[in-house]
């Protein structure tokens, strides 16, 4: 998703080109629908399996497209692999230090990275300097849901929605439960209606599990598929979430947003935008690239519930009118 500005930026550059985005299939639905994109590759995608036989027959559509040119944004030895695949003339792509051997080979147009210090978006931006692509002014990062997707959520037309969600990738981006809930009963003894995502990992299916106990009265959103999780996100009037991929949907589908960043890279991943509010640690000694906080006590305690709610007025006052209603 933060790939997002680059092929806006690719799409002011030659505004007539033929612009496709090739992504992993549970990816795709983020790029269905935007107006940059003409075509959107969705391929399969598991982590550490190079699965030749689903991704053959990908390929050789790729080359049948006949492309010009190709960069990859991906970062990865997959990726640029089929970016040398593709049988473009022109290739970009960035060299890191480490990975693949062969990886130089793959590009026509190496481009040495930018620093980790800034915005992933702009990191990516940089790979285009070669094709006199400058960063804009103001990065925008915006998503399309499918317009012909209902609602999926039931809303209390009387009270502000906000959509919860506690789950991440990796334990030690996770706020602690007891916070959450918490969080919960203060927020709703203020008149905000909060509902709460259901991950897919048996870790975040835990986590809810570990809610319930403590607040039995949670309300939780069904299961959603993600082209109906971003028509859900985008119908609420505000988004709490760590450091995760629903932050980030959230904050490019115009929501206001509050990200619980805690031992991560937040100069890298920190939402944009002026209607959000990034939360996190100080000092936090853990190691980058580790799944688990390194501390005796949890970084994450840092953020105390009490701090989240008095954001949540600020940027959402418990009486507004919710965008449900006309």
């Amino acid at each position: 998703m933060v790939s997002i500005p680059a092929l806006m930026a690719i799409r002011r550059r030659f505004p007539d080109c033929e612009l496709h985005a090739l992504v992993p299939e549970a990816s795709a639905p983020l790029l269905r629908h935007h107006p940059a994109v003409n075509r959107v590759w969705g391929v399969p995608r598991v982590p550490g399996k190079a699965q030749l036989r689903q991704y053959w027959p990908i390929v050789r559509a790729l080359r049948a497209e006949r492309f010009d040119k190709c960069v990859d944004l991906g970062g990865n030895d997959r990726s640029a692999i089929t970016t040398f695949l593709s049988g473009a003339p022109e290739r970009l792509g960035a060299m890191p230090q480490n990975g693949f051997w062969g990886r130089r080979f793959c590009y026509t147009k190496p481009v040495v990275p930018a620093s980790m210090e800034m915005h992933e978006s702009l990191r990516l931006l940089h790979i285009l300097s070669p094709w006199n692509i400058a960063p804009p002014a103001t990065i925008e990062i915006r998503l399309y849901p499918d317009s012909a997707l209902s609602n999926p959520i039931a809303r209390d037309p009387a009270k502000p929605t906000v959509i919860c969600n506690t789950g991440a990738a990796v334990p030690k981006k996770l706020w602690p439960i007891a916070h959450w809930a918490r969080f919960h009963s203060l927020a709703t003894a203020r008149g905000y209606d909060l509902l709460y995502t259901r991950g897919v990992s048996a870790m975040e299916e835990q986590l809810i599990r570990e809610l319930q106990a403590l607040a039995p009265e949670v309300r939780l959103l069904p299961k959603l598929d993600l082209p109906r999780l971003l028509v859900a996100l985008q119908s609420a009037d505000a988004v709490i979430s760590n450091d995760t991929g629903p932050m980030h949907f959230a904050t490019a589908l115009g929501v206001k947003t509050i990200a619980l960043f805690g031992p991560g890279e937040e100069k890298r991943w920190f939402p944009i935008g002026a209607e959000h509010r990034l939360l996190r640690t100080q000092d936090c000694i853990c190691v980058k690239g580790t799944f688990v906080c390194r501390r005796a006590n949890h970084c994450m305690l840092e953020i105390a519930p009490e701090a989240v709610l008095e954001n949540l007025e600020s940027l959402l006052p418990p009486g507004a009118r919710s965008r449900g209603t006309s």
